[in-house]
């Protein structure tokens, strides 16, 4: 069995509540995720940072934000995606990479890569400053109309949830 397959049957336990048999699978590709992470080839990093999420691998944050510091777009990628996951109905994994997810929304070179970083935001506490930085980027001529639109969504649902007017 590959990672990527390990990590699709992951996901499929950890839909179904097999939290016993999700751990076991976390205890056997272990290794095998950390590897693939630290790989030279960007692919690989790719499936290992989006096996995470898969996985629910919450002990991995410090490596989950290491990819969201890599040089490979498919990799910040991926791991926004696992960021995405694990932090659905709990907005701490947010929270605490807040900084990071900022900068990733406004300046990655990459605009499928922005606009995961701001839907990450998404799952975070309604603060200020990610409300004023998506209005921001929503009201930029200059930003690309993809990534307008999914800030102005995130930034109304989260004025929305912290009781503002929009």
């Amino acid at each position: 069995m590959t990672l990527t397959e390990a990590a699709a049957q992951a996901e499929e336990l950890a839909e179904s509540g097999a939290e016993r048999e999700l751990a076991t699978l976390r205890q056997q590709w272990d290794d095998e995720v950390e590897s693939a992470a630290r790989s030279g080839d960007y692919r690989e990093r790719a499936v290992a940072y989006r096996a995470i999420g898969q996985f629910r691998f919450r002990q991995k944050l410090e490596l989950l934000r290491r990819g969201l510091e890599d040089d490979s777009p498919a990799v910040r990628g991926s791991a926004l995606v696992s960021v995405q996951q694990l932090s659905k109905g709990s907005p701490g994994l947010v929270n605490s990479m807040r900084p990071l997810l900022h900068t990733i929304a406004s300046t990655d070179g990459n605009q499928a890569v922005r606009r995961l970083a701001i839907v990450c935001l998404r799952n975070g506490s309604s603060q200020r400053e990610t409300i004023v930085l998506l209005n921001g980027l929503a009201e930029d001529d200059d930003e690309e109309p993809e990534l307008r639109k999914t800030a102005r969504a995130v930034a109304a649902e989260l004025r929305k949830r912290a009781g503002a007017k929009p």
